[in-house]
Parts: structure tokens; sequence; C-alpha cells
């Protein structure tokens, strides 16, 4: 049996409830904002614990504010990877099933890691609450349980990738491998290309903490301008960091996936040009360039994710097998609750959104 005719034995007897596409979009998008959201909890938890050690009014002053916020980013991270994680099972499930199989404790150890990151990070957020030069190993602990969650989920996502190894990784041996201890496949490149934005998108979220505070007549002015400097300097070094990476892991990709010809690789890569080129801007300015630059942000991000998506495709397509194929049984009932509840649920969380906006910043008028 080759490798196609293996997936497609392992595909849902049942088929998909709807259309392939629908999945893919909304896997896409979800993992955008998951995405987001993790380099906003990663960057804050290793911004907030170098604030605390370096010492200095600002800094621990600024370390307080990203620790309390990092646990509400790691939160909502969690909350979001949910989503992409369902998609990829629902219309990648052969690849994803058979990863997590093979690496079965290190999956389970995943989310042991999640749950000591968050933890230790919500310990490290309440201590400082009460004595600011509180220990700082805590954010230490966080940081390094978030980051080893990160490289366990990006090893599972890279072995997926690759069916023509599996069976030497289950059965290479001479013996078959029932453990699930192995970790076998990780790429660097493609890891600090996901992890080296957290300084770029929390450079970005300084400056919009500045912008967001400038208002309240409690903050201190020059707090709030060293803040805004601070996140554009550390987002623009990020930038540059993320550029050198980012062409790193592309050049090791492998040569028959024609990576290189992508267009929205290549349109993200040009906007993370124009990103540098606002950054210098911004050195003067941070609270006027704020805004601009996480709308931006997010439109590379979304384009590296279309990227990334289609770069799976092109792995996938090695051994003849797209997710188009995939038998269709459309059950109108369901897919229509399942969009109602997400548009309802947007519009009923944006008012309290916007309640919370005004009230944080001092703008909400007091009612007659």
């Amino acid at each position: 049996m080759d490798i196609n005719s293996a997936l497609q034995v392992l595909r849902d007897p049942f088929g998909l409830p709807f259309y392939a596409w629908m999945f893919q979009g909304l896997l896409v998008l979800t993992f955008t904002l998951h995405i987001l959201v993790v380099n906003l909890a990663v960057g804050g938890i290793a911004v907030a614990m170098y604030c605390h050690f370096k010492g200095g009014e600002y800094r621990r002053r600024l370390s307080r504010a990203l620790a309390q916020a990092s646990t509400i980013n790691i939160s909502v991270a969690i909350v979001l990877g949910v989503a992409p994680l369902l998609f990829v099972q629902v219309i990648y499930d052969p690849f994803w099933y058979a990863s997590n199989s093979l690496s079965a404790w290190w999956a389970m150890a995943f989310l042991l890691a999640i749950t000591i990151g968050f933890l230790s990070l919500y310990v490290f957020y309440l201590k400082r609450q009460k004595d600011p030069d509180a220990w700082g190993g805590y954010a230490v602990l966080s940081l390094v349980a978030v980051v080893a969650a990160g490289v366990i989920i990006s090893a599972l996502s890279v072995q997926a990738l690759v069916p023509a190894r599996w069976l030497e990784w289950y059965a290479g041996c001479g013996r078959l491998n029932t453990t699930g201890t192995g970790l076998y496949y990780f790429e660097v490149g493609r890891f600090l290309h996901f992890m080296v934005p957290a300084f770029i998108n929390i450079g970005i979220f300084m400056m919009l903490y500045a912008w967001y505070f400038r208002p309240r007549p409690d903050h201190d002015a020059g707090y709030l301008d060293w803040v805004g400097r601070s996140g554009a300097r550390l987002a623009k070094v990020g930038l540059m960091v993320e550029i050198v990476t980012g062409f790193w892991w592309l050049l090791t990709l492998p040569g028959n996936l024609h990576f290189m010809r992508n267009p929205y690789m290549w349109a993200g890569a040009g906007l993370g040009l124009v990103l540098l080129g606002l950054f210098y801007r911004a050195a003067g300015n941070p609270d006027r360039f704020a805004l601009p630059l996480a709308f931006l942000s997010f439109v590379i991000v979304l384009l590296m994710s279309v990227a990334r998506e289609l770069l799976r495709m092109g792995y996938l397509g090695l051994y003849n097998y797209s997710i188009y194929d995939y038998k269709v049984n459309v059950d109108w009932g369901s897919t229509a609750l399942f969009l109602a509840t997400f548009v309802l649920g947007l519009v009923i969380i944006a008012y309290p959104l916007m309640v919370v906006f005004k009230l944080g910043r001092g703008t909400l008028k007091e009612p007659r």
C-alpha cells in the first residue's frame, strides 16, 4: 500500500459536515488570532521578567503591568488555540492523529507545560502586587514552560507533514515503538519564525499602552513616553531578527515545494519592510503610529498564516493528498447553527469590550 492509499484509509469515513474551504478559511483566521496572542503572552512574560530583574522605577512599574496583561493574554491564547486545533483535526485528521500517536507522551507534556506556565505567571503577578521585590523565579519558570510548550506543538505540527517517515519512526529499529516517548522532527528556523515576532508585537503593545493611557491624568507622562519609545525600539530590533530567521527558514525548505514563488509570503515580506520603516519614524512619536502599526502587524501575520497553509498543502501535495478530495456530507443545520452562534457571539461581546475600553481609559461618561 502506498502512502496516499494509507492516508485515505485513515480519513474519517463519515467525511466532512461542510465544504473544506470553510474549515480552511476559519483555520487560517483563528490561527492568526491565536499566534498574535501567543506572541503577546510570550513577549509580555519575557519583558516583565527582564524589567523585574533589571530594576528601576519605570521598569518595575512596566513589569507589574505586563505581568497582569500576560495572565490575560495566556488565557486568551489557550482559548483561541482550541479553534485552529479543532479545524486541523477536521480536515487534516490523518496527519495530526498519527503525529500525536507517535509522540503521545509529548502531547500530554504539552498540556502540563501550559499549565505550569500559566500558574507560575499568575503566582509571579500576585506576588508582585504585594511585594515589588518578590522573587522573580516564577517568571523564569513561566517563560521556560511556555517556550517548551511551543517547541512541542511545533514538533508535532512538523512531524505531521512527513508521512513518508512515520513507518521509520514507528518500526525503524526492527521492532515496533509503541511507547509514544519520541519527539522525532523539529525545525529551529520554523520555530523561531513564529516566536521572534513575540518581541515585535509586545513592542507594539507597549506603544498601544502609552497611547491608551495618555488621556488619564493619573498616569505619569514621562513614564508613558518611556514605555512608548522602549516598545518602538524593541519592536524594531525584533523585526530585524525576524527578517533573518524568516529567510533562514525559507532557505531550508525543500526546493520541490517552490515556496520561493509564494505571493503571500513575498507580500508579507514586503509589508514587513514597510513596517520596519514605520518603526524608524515611530521613534519620535510612538503614540501616533501605535494603531497603524498594530493593524499592519495583523495583516502581515494573516498573510503569513495564508502562506503557512499553502505550504502545508504543498507538503501534502507531494503525496497526492488534497483536503478538497474529502467526502462531503453537508449538514446544513449544524453549519447554520455554528455560524449563527459565531456571529452572535461577536455581536454580544462587542458592547462590553467597548465599555471596558472607555472605562479603562477614563473616558466613560457617568449617567445623569
